[in-house]
């Protein structure tokens, strides 16, 4: 036995390498077929998209649960500790579990090593290999999987599931699935099987067309946001309706409410029985960690993973809608995003820079230069948010965004201060 604890675990999964010299799937079906393909003895539901698949993730993973079905969850990324990322009926991975599935994956590595010296595995396939042997002896009815980066060359992307989603097409991780709008759509519609139904969310018109041949081209039904599903928001509630269902949610943001239809539309295309209270009641209960959450009212601090152009965008019509009289932002991103288109979409807002003690998180000479001019920056994270805090009057706004790892840390820092 190599981990006793899950320090040691967690330590080795990021102690390895980000990317293979190659991108492509061979390494994580080795492994797995070492591990007697786990993924293939789970029914599965696979989600990408740039914007709104983790939010997606939860609400599909919660209208299985109150179908009463046994229910896997992997998502990315964290909020407070790692073990966020694997769930079971919507608990995250226990510290013991989390150390035996890994140690049955250094076994299956070692046997590889033996045949194959050079063999090993990115981070992100070693997590990818423990949420699949986790399901299996779990023996999930289903697991939600959320993609990593794209679609066709996730290292998730080794399960055929019940049903495929894509929520949006945005640019986002350009550099790797990039560099247009186009290339990210045709690496997206990867995830889209042979005669498995697809959903489809607010795909923008240009591209649509390359998500919809490929359906065409596998067989794989596809049902589309506005075309086979309606989403409305009014003032109080969010209203769903298909040819077969209506439903009524409580009021959430305009993009939250499209990641609800697409997930109930998901769900319903399994066949599975759920009444409408159910379903209503499901949804109405789920909390996605990190997005738009509410740390305090009165005055208001929010927080947010908006990374990207897409993201931040919807968040900030949201904030502006609120009428605040004045909103602070805290701003954390990582240096491989696309920091300048971001950064430009802020306009009275009272901007602060910062950053988390993490390798990939942007310093302030990363930033347009423009923005190292034109806002405040502190390093220290902590005392960026005490001193924002402190300066809030009751109709003001705090507003924490631009990563999840930014989140995460600030969340941490308010529960340990409490």
């Amino acid at each position: 036995m190599k981990f006793t604890n899950v320090d040691q675990v967690i330590k080795r999964i990021y102690s390895l390498p980000k990317l293979h010299p190659k991108n492509d799937l061979s390494y994580i079906k080795r492994v797995l077929k070492q591990l007697d393909n786990p993924q293939d003895s789970v029914k599965t539901i696979h989600v990408t998209g740039t914007n709104g698949k983790g939010s997606t993730s939860y609400y599909l993973s919660n209208l299985l649960q109150k179908a009463g079905q046994k229910t896997g969850l992997f998502v990315s990324p964290y909020i407070y500790e790692f073990n966020e990322r694997i769930q079971l009926n919507g608990r995250s991975i226990s510290n013991d579990k989390l150390i035996k599935v890994a140690n049955e994956i250094e076994v299956a590595i070692d046997a590889l090593k033996k045949v194959d010296p050079s063999f090993s595995l990115v981070t992100f396939e070693y997590e990818v290999a423990l949420a699949f042997q986790f399901f299996a002896q779990e023996k999930c009815d289903y697991a939600v999987i959320e993609v990593g980066i794209g679609g066709k060359h996730d290292k998730t992307n080794v399960i055929t599931p019940e049903v495929s989603v894509i929520t949006t097409i945005g640019l986002d991780h350009e550099k790797i699935i990039g560099p247009t709008l186009t290339d990210i759509a045709q690496e997206k519609s990867g995830i889209i099987k042979e005669k498995r139904p697809v959903v489809l969310g607010n795909i923008p018109k240009d591209v649509l067309e390359i998500l919809l041949n490929k359906a065409k081209q596998e067989t794989a039904e596809s049902f589309l946001l506005g075309r086979d599903f309606q989403v409305k928001l009014t003032e109080k509630a969010i209203k769903y309706n298909d040819s077969q269902q209506e439903y009524t949610f409580l009021s959430r943001p305009l993009v939250e409410a499209y990641d609800i239809g697409i997930a109930v539309k998901a769900v319903q295309l399994l066949n599975i029985r759920l009444n409408k209270k159910t379903v209503e009641n499901a949804i109405n209960e789920t909390k996605i960690p990190g997005r738009y959450e509410v740390v305090q009212n009165k005055p208001e601090i929010i927080v947010d993973g908006a990374h990207n152009l897409q993201a931040m965008s919807n968040l900030l019509n949201l904030v502006r809608q609120k009428k605040k009289e004045k909103v602070y932002v805290l701003l954390g991103m990582m240096k491989d995003k696309d920091l300048g288109p971001v950064i430009d979409l802020f306009e009275d807002e009272k901007v602060t820079l910062t950053r988390i003690d993490y390798p990939r998180a942007a310093r302030l000479e990363d930033f347009p230069k423009e923005a190292q001019e034109k806002y405040d920056y502190e390093d220290n994270f902590k005392k960026a948010f005490t001193n924002l805090k402190n300066k809030l009057n009751s109709n003001d706004m705090l507003l924490v965004t631009g990563s999840f790892y930014l989140v995460g840390a600030i969340l941490n820092y308010c529960r340990r201060d409490k």
